[in-house]
């Protein structure tokens, strides 16, 4: 098994790259979660999923690890392969998917292009188990990358508050208002701590 693929970016698109290992091109099939997040830099690492199937060998490119395991808990779902589950975390960055799943948030998985009702509902009921005892739902907070946010959350630590349930309160500040100032946003989380 191919576990990480290290060596240079030689070709990338949103959907495949090629990556020059000591003379060997692997061409890597990627979400465009992993696309967006590719590093300016030429040398890179990502983590790999081998598919091997009756008439095809394919290999998925993942920049994180969480992202792969995500990908390897969709593709054990009956009716979901590789490249549906590809498509998903093109849609929905891992973390949100992660809690649309633990949430039973069916609707969040069913607005993804190509994934109906039935396979929704289905992904939920086989998966929701398995993501809460995989990753704690204290694990399932979403990673802020709002300049602004982080500096509240700095702010409300130094107010002596723990980093873990201001996040929470910080995230649904931001979720509902991705423009607030540092000031309101620590104003806000005032009110709910």
């Amino acid at each position: 098994m191919i576990s990480f693929v290290k060596g240079r970016l030689v070709e990338k698109s949103p959907t495949e790259l090629i990556v020059d290992c000591n003379g060997i091109g692997y061409s890597l099939h990627i979400s465009l979660h992993t696309y967006t997040s590719l590093p300016d830099s030429e040398n890179i690492l990502l983590y790999t999923y081998l598919q091997i199937k009756e008439d095809s060998h394919t290999l998925y490119g993942f920049l994180e690890k969480i992202e792969r395991e995500i990908f390897k808990l969709l593709i054990s779902v009956s009716g979901v392969g590789g490249n549906t589950a590809r498509n998903m975390l093109s849609y929905i960055p891992p973390q949100e998917l992660l809690h649309a799943i633990s949430n039973n948030d069916v609707k969040t998985i069913q607005s993804i292009k190509g994934i109906g009702l039935k396979t929704a509902q289905r992904i939920v009921i086989d998966l929701q188990e398995k993501v809460i005892k995989l990753y704690n739902l204290e694990d399932l907070t979403y990673t802020i990358h709002n300049t602004n946010a982080e500096e509240a959350l700095s702010a409300l630590e130094v107010l002596g508050f723990l980093r873990k349930s201001s996040e929470k309160i910080v995230k649904k500040i931001v979720e509902l208002s991705p423009d607030a100032t540092v000031e309101m946003i620590i104003k806000q989380a005032l009110k709910n701590l």
